[in-house]
């Protein structure tokens, strides 16, 4: 039916309810003896009472004072007081109180005047004025025709003048929010920032028994089995982890204490440079392809982008918002565009070159989670708290495939597979659901990972550089591993003492596997 029953004293439901339920009015047995129970609450500048008439009455008073202009008045019983008519009492009198359906004189009835005169031909011989050739086409007397028009010039200019002011303010906030924040900062923790050829530690090691720039995903993965390494540093809890991008050597890390941390993942793996300059929780973070920059987006409203090897703030993004999630555009000619997700439903598009919005999206009814490029970069995917997923072309802010089914929860987190076809969505409802990351973003049926207890947590899954496993954390601090093919659990084990947040595959190692929690360590696991 619909309907939705739950006890007054309630505070829990147990079924997906959509946005629009949840602000409907409470329902409940009605009670016969007492009526109108909300019209004192609607109505508060008048009252409400009731009349007793029936459907076809109203009907044909309604009717008549349409086409005579007179009715009945509904206060009386009958017509004896007064005259017992509302309207023009003229055209009453003249009709005797006649209905729409009694028999009417033509003559006496009004409606004849108020049929609509055509207006002449017009001469045929006539081109312009008063008296052109009309012909079939002359319209009706009094009769206005509305056109559609833009304004005249001096509007149309004060609305310019308005929208540059506008968006000239937009690129002070964003140039000028850098003065409203922290001044950055770096520290570098290891001995010496160059080895004895001059090389920081942004050269990808050679002395080790991977080869670090080889293809990802080449090699056969196993689930690993012990920990083999904890940094420890952050203060407060760890929200998120990245690789360096291909080689994977280092490890970038944002934490709740303020700060974002980058480790060295070989020789004696220790703390390599800090990056001091949020306010509040650093929430994500993003490396471009060739790592030597990242993205951090934090609480403090601000995005900023770092040099990795220098530690400097090459410049601040703010709209004002929240940032919940940024991606750099994968092309490698467009490494200077990257999109934000912020918590007024919108997705803004900036240019690191000029520091100014581009572009917009914003057909989200609710804060944004995710944004994952998909198809060659063409086109990208965001989720949102309305628990929706959209498709949009990148640059065009309309929505090409638009994806909400009644059992669907919020989608907190998105990661792509190593082949990129698929899409693990990380659902409220305690399960990873996987979509189609070509044309038509379908959900497979045939793939359900699920047993994990997430408790509303953003808990990225991960995958085995060959595809062969998945990953994520939970709220108990526990690892899952689940089979790609057969969607089994493999291997529960516990990792950390609060959730946990992220679990990233090495994508050069066999059975590799670094995890990072809200207890403030990052663990690497073998």
């Amino acid at each position: 039916t619909g309907s939705l029953y739950t006890a007054p004293t309630a505070t829990e439901l147990t079924v997906n309810v959509t946005y629009d339920d949840l602000n409907r009015p409470i329902l409940g047995p009605q009670n016969p003896f007492r009526e109108q129970q909300l019209a004192i609450q609607n109505i508060p500048n008048g009252h409400v009472e009731e009349q007793a008439i029936s459907e076809m009455d109203f009907r044909t008073q309604f009717r008549t004072f349409e086409t005579y202009g007179y009715a009945r008045d509904p206060s009386l019983l009958s017509g004896t007081v007064e005259t017992g008519y509302v309207g023009n009492l003229n055209q009453a009198s003249k009709l005797g109180g006649a209905s729409i359906h009694d028999r009417v004189n033509k003559q006496l009835r009004n409606n004849k005047d108020a049929r609509k005169k055509r207006e002449s031909k017009g001469k045929l011989e006539e081109v312009e004025g008063p008296d052109a050739y009309k012909g079939p086409w002359a319209g009706y007397e009094d009769d206005y025709v509305g056109v559609p028009g833009g304004g005249d010039y001096e509007e149309s200019e004060e609305q310019q003048t308005q929208e540059q002011d506008q968006q000239q303010q937009k690129n002070i906030t964003v140039r000028n929010i850098a003065q409203q924040s922290e001044t950055e900062s770096t520290i570098f923790h290891g001995a010496s920032e160059h080895d004895y050829l001059g090389r920081t530690y942004m050269a990808v090691p050679q002395d080790v028994d991977v080869n670090l720039n080889g293809e990802p995903g080449t090699q056969e993965c196993f689930i690993p089995k012990k920990l083999i390494h904890t940094w420890e540093g952050h203060e407060k809890g760890v929200s998120s982890i990245k690789f360096f991008p291909k080689s994977a050597h280092l490890l970038l890390s944002a934490g709740m204490d303020n700060q974002i941390k980058i480790w060295d993942v070989y020789h004696d793996r220790s703390l390599l440079r800090s990056y001091h300059g949020h306010t509040k929780a650093v929430r994500d973070i993003t490396f471009n392809n060739d790592g030597t920059k990242f993205l951090s987006a934090s609480y403090d409203r601000n995005i900023k982008l770092w040099d990795t090897e220098t530690g400097k703030c090459i410049r601040t993004f703010s709209t004002g918002r929240i940032p919940y999630c940024v991606a750099f555009n994968p092309d490698f000619n467009k490494q200077h565009i990257f999109l934000g997700g912020f918590s007024d439903k919108k997705v803004v598009q900036f240019d690191t070159r000029t520091g100014e919005i581009t572009q917009e999206y914003d057909q989200h009814l609710g804060a944004i989670n995710t944004i994952t490029f998909v198809d060659d970069n063409r086109r990208f995917i965001t989720t949102s708290d309305d628990k929706t997923m959209r498709a949009w072309e990148f640059d065009i802010p309309v929505v090409i495939k638009y994806i909400a089914e009644p059992d669907m929860y919020a989608i907190p987190s998105v990661t792509v597979s190593p082949n990129k076809k698929w899409l693990a969505c990380q659902s409220l409802d305690n399960q990873i659901l996987i979509y189609g990351a070509r044309d038509r973003f379908r959900i497979n049926r045939r793939k359900r990972f699920a047993g994990h207890l997430i408790a509303g947590y953003a808990c990225k899954p991960g995958f085995s550089p060959d595809g062969r496993f998945i990953s994520s954390g939970d709220s108990n601090g526990n690892v899952w591993f689940w089979d790609w093919k057969t969607c089994k659990i493999l291997k529960k084990m516990k990792a950390h003492d609060r959730v946990v947040m992220c679990t990233e595959w090495h994508p050069h190692e066999t059975s590799k596997v670094a995890t990072c929690s809200w207890d403030g360590l990052i663990k690497y696991w073998d």
